[in-house]
């Protein structure tokens, strides 16, 4: 019987309209290296998918029932350049070749395939399990065949997400991917695909660490990551990630809550993503700044990390507190949580900058509401202003975003009146003070230096230097000191009130 008696044969000629997206010199040395093979290359996977959906696919996929290292070596040999990078293991055999810009990724038959079509069906979806010969591909004319064994094609059409036989069995990353291909097309997990990632959870603990963090970066970085979350962790696959969120689950939060811990931090990672989509409407008067910061590379996706894991720490500092009338306390939550951070950072292989600022996030994500606070009976200091810009560095903007989607998260009886209000008007009086005084006072060389301290006070060299520093840099930014002599009597003065010790 010929297996491609059951696939899904349909005219969609104008897929053919995607040659004119390539350089014609490519084109002719993907038919030579099929013509040297003497086998047929089969277009598959994602780019199919993208051609059906109407998109310009990143990169062309091809399957080749053998040898996909060493078509590798031919294109490049055709192309007279390139750039090969192996992708295979000691059990897969594949491999990319790039040349200007041009993605092209081949790799052999899957593990017991015997046929394109049986290759296809051990993918991982059905809406990528898909081929189209190049062959087929590249004629003029005629019906265009759509290898399709498991009707991927129709799931396509109606937006659904349906897994390949034994798909997270072969790999359980897959299960992620699923959630992440969701995020990316906003398509719907079938019920049996979900109740068999369901089933097959645990298997996720055998996949490295660094699959798992590209996938849940991905998901991070789309426009759908609270929905995807949310549904992650209804299925139990978050928890298998990052279980300390678990953790959160149901635990009662004080009067100025509406939600549990866990509850709260999908919530803020639901007003991120709202923030990310139009700060303006909550900072209105700081709109091009905000864009600026936004623009930044792999930015959007740290805010909603940080959002997500911005309590990570509250499971384990809840207490009540008899003393106060009962009352839950999560004293010190946000410096636990920043520690827990930069575990969960290294378990899952982020780079020191990404660790560095989401567990910085967390550590000072309650920052913006204490100067709030202060700022309501004292005022806003140039000094306070100084501390917290040198404290967030790069990530000022980033941390009143944050600080505003925890803030919206929270919609108890005690919550302070008008609160999202002062955040908005704190950050652009923060921005517009250092702009105006703490900047031009730090712009030049500091007033005195370690070396100053020792040749004119005859002080040993330790942690107290940086405290004098630091607060003379302070008293600089306030306008007491201006020159080196007024820095050097200051210092004088400073020392004579009793802080030698420190020093």
């Amino acid at each position: 019987m010929n297996k491609r008696q059951n696939t899904v044969i349909q005219d969609v000629t104008d897929i053919r309209r995607h040659q004119s997206d390539y350089p014609p010199l490519l084109l002719d040395a993907l038919v030579q290296v099929a013509q040297k093979l003497g086998r047929e290359l089969f277009i598959v996977g994602g780019t199919v998918r993208d051609w059906l959906l109407g998109k310009i696919p990143n990169d062309l996929d091809f399957t080749v029932d053998s040898d996909a290292v060493h078509c590798c070596r031919m294109l490049i040999h055709s192309l007279g350049g390139g750039t090969f990078v192996p992708l295979g293991t000691a059990e897969e055999d594949a491999g990319r070749v790039v040349w200007k810009g041009i993605t092209v990724d081949f790799s052999s038959f899957r593990l017991g395939a015997g046929s394109i079509e049986e290759d296809l069906a051990m993918r991982d979806f059905t809406l990528n399990g898909m081929g189209i010969s190049l062959s087929d591909f590249l004629r003029d004319e005629g019906a265009l065949t759509v290898i399709d064994p498991l009707s991927g094609q129709q799931d396509l059409r109606d937006h659904i997400l349906r897994a390949c036989p034994d798909a997270f069995i072969r790999d359980p990353l897959r299960m992620l991917r699923g959630y992440r291909l969701r995020a990316r097309f906003g398509f719907t997990l079938e019920e049996n695909t979900r109740l068999s990632i369901n089933e097959h959870i645990e298997l996720l603990d055998r996949v490295s660490a660094e699959r798992i963090s590209y996938e849940m970066d991905l998901i991070m970085d789309s426009d759908r990551a609270y929905e995807v979350i949310a549904a992650m962790a209804e299925s139990g696959l978050l928890f298998q990630v990052i279980p300390e969120l678990k953790r959160g689950v149901g635990l009662e939060q004080p009067e100025s809550h509406h939600l549990d811990v866990f509850g709260h931090s999908l919530s803020a990672l639901q007003n991120m993503e709202r923030i990310i989509s139009c700060p303006e409407y909550y900072y209105p008067e700081c709109s091009e700044l905000l864009q600026e910061y936004l623009a930044r590379p792999g930015i959007t996706a740290l805010l909603k990390w940080s959002a997500l894991l911005h309590d990570i720490g509250k499971p384990a500092t809840w207490k009540i507190r008899e003393e106060k009338g009962g009352r839950i306390t999560f004293y010190n939550h946000d410096e636990t949580g920043r520690k827990m951070v930069q575990a969960l950072g290294r378990e899952l292989r982020w780079s020191n900058d990404k660790r560095d600022r989401a567990s910085a996030f967390v550590g000072m994500h309650m920052h913006p509401f204490h100067l709030c606070n202060v700022r309501r009976t004292q005022g806003l200091s140039k000094k306070a202003c100084l501390k917290l810009s040198k404290r967030a560095g790069d990530d000022l903007i980033g941390l009143f975003f944050l600080a505003m989607a925890d803030s919206l998260a929270g919609k108890g009886e005690s919550k302070p009146d008008e609160m999202e209000e002062e955040l908005g008007q704190l950050l652009c009086d923060v921005l517009d003070t250092y702009a105006k005084h703490v900047a031009p006072a730090l712009s030049g060389p500091r007033l005195l230096t370690g070396q100053d301290l020792i040749g004119e006070f005859s002080l040993q060299p330790g942690p107290g230097f940086a405290k004098i520093l630091d607060t003379l840099q302070a008293a600089q930014v306030e306008g007491e000191v201006g020159s080196r002599a007024e820095a050097l009597e200051w210092v004088r003065r400073y020392l004579t009130a009793g802080n030698a010790e420190s020093a």
